[in-house]
């Protein structure tokens, strides 16, 4: 007799576009769930303090200070300029924003975000910014110049702007000096040591997919690897092979807060997304709304977040066998216990930053989701349960491609010991569990494995 089949490849593949990209979805922390535009220099400071001592060590490092940060002071309305452009943004004079120095005391003069970027460093940690596509009104209605160029902003406006934010106008970049201005801003990022760009503004409501390859061509041109991350969502599904090759995410959804009916709704924008996660190309389903929120807004009363435990359980386990980018919204400083052991635990992480093929095996109100280890012939496995009351989820092992296995819950690091046929936990509402099975030697483990026969079809999405 032969040994246990082996187990088919479901192999995430590879891109078309850059390969200088993450290797691993990034994770880390951004600064727009917890402070919006208002965060400090020594916000960002104390939550990369509490990155390098708590975090670092299971694999987060970037750090995202996120929009507006070179808007005037500090307060919760939002940060737009009036019909005269007031309040004055700080800008060099080729149109290229500054960071405020009132929030950002370091940097003063022309030291731009360098100071705070190598502090972050020195920590073993990655710095990143967020930018809003285009160029600031006021440097077109100063008519500055483009530097490089004999021409000025105001010649490579579009006349398009954010509906939430109307400090940029968008480029034409049929001018070739939208390019160049491009160029000058990512060089200029390059310089301050910046490793994130997340741009807004530019994958919905319209993707401007012209924007895109400007940014994507610049960070080339800048010869420093920064991330590209575009913002908000949902990106249009139709932008899927255009977006994975040229972005190394991009946002699903609009903005996501602590609430069931959002956190649900992911269930199925992640399942469309499947065919276009690529090594290095990871679809995103926003920052992560727990711990601390809003302590400047931008939605709600400071609070902790309004999800349940197992609703953040089954967040963070969607997250994790999607290998969506894990990029914590709360104030890290902030964290107890529940949220640093929802950050820390090893073996749940080493699912979004070692596996493949991962993909929905069966949809409805108690799913089930998988992926192949990458070390190993073993198989990880989430159960959700949808519904609003406590539930078992089955999943059968043949539609795994396994005859029998052991079972390990990487929540609680519990062994489950062996499971033949169906593999079922009662799953509370709202909640997930997330497992390893690892197959079983059959009664001649010595001999030659077989390989294992196609998985059959569950009506799942199919395999990436």
């Amino acid at each position: 007799m032969t040994g246990p089949p082996r187990r088919a490849a479901h192999p995430t593949p590879t891109r078309a576009g850059w390969a200088d990209g993450p290797a691993t979805p990034p994770m880390g922390w951004n600064s727009y769930d917890a402070f919006n535009w208002s965060v400090t220099e020594a916000d960002v400071r104390a939550n990369a303090d509490y990155l390098r001592d708590n975090l670092r060590r299971y694999g987060w490092e970037y750090v995202v200070v996120d929009w507006a940060w070179y808007y005037p002071g500090r307060h919760d309305d939002s940060p737009n300029q009036d019909a005269d452009l007031q309040p004055r943004l700080r800008m060099d004079r080729h149109g290229r924003l500054l960071p405020d120095t009132t929030r950002f005391p370091s940097a003063t003069g022309d030291h731009g975000f360098r100071p705070l970027a190598d502090y972050v460093h020195a920590q073993g940690l990655k710095f990143g910014v967020h930018l809003m596509r285009g160029v600031p009104r006021q440097a077109v209605a100063d008519l500055v110049p483009i530097l490089g160029t004999d021409c000025r902003a105001d010649q490579i406006s579009d006349g398009t702007t954010a509906d939430w934010l109307n400090l940029t106008w968008g480029l034409d970049m049929s001018h070739p000096a939208a390019q160049a201005y491009l160029d000058s801003v990512v060089d200029l990022l390059a310089t301050w040591g910046v490793d994130y760009v997340k741009v807004d503004d530019i994958a919905a409501p319209t993707y401007r997919q012209a924007e895109v390859e400007g940014y994507r061509r610049a960070i080339r041109r800048a010869g420093r690897p920064m991330v590209l991350s575009l913002s908000p969502g949902p990106t249009p599904l139709a932008s899927g092979p255009h977006v994975r090759d040229t972005a190394h995410l991009w946002r699903v959804v609009n903005d996501l807060w602590d609430n069931w009916p959002s956190l649900d709704a992911l269930f199925d924008r992640l399942r469309d997304w499947t065919p276009y996660r690529a090594a290095g190309a990871w679809p995103d389903p926003d920052m992560i709304p727990i711990g601390r929120l809003s302590k400047h807004g931008p939605a709600g009363p400071p609070r902790y977040s309004n999800l349940s435990h197992d609703e953040q359980r089954t967040l963070m386990t969607l997250w994790v066998i999607n290998r969506a980018p894990l990029m914590w919204g709360g104030n890290l400083v902030e964290n107890r216990p529940a949220e640093l052991a929802l950050m820390t635990n090893a073996d749940v992480l080493a699912v979004t930053r070692s596996s493949t093929g991962n993909r929905q095996l069966h949809g409805g109100t108690r799913q089930v989701w998988t992926a192949d280890a990458s070390d190993s012939d073993d198989t990880y496995v989430a159960l959700f349960n949808r519904e609003s009351g406590t539930a078992d989820v089955t999943v059968d092992l043949a539609d795994l491609g396994i005859g029998a296995a052991t079972a390990t819950d990487l929540w609680s690091g519990h062994d489950l010991g062996p499971v033949e046929g169906t593999f079922t936990r009662t799953i509370p509402a709202h909640g997930a569990g997330l497992y390893r099975l690892t197959p079983s030697p059959g009664p001649s483990a010595g001999a030659a494995p077989a390989v294992r026969a196609p998985r059959p079809s569950t009506g799942a999405v199919g395999t990436i």
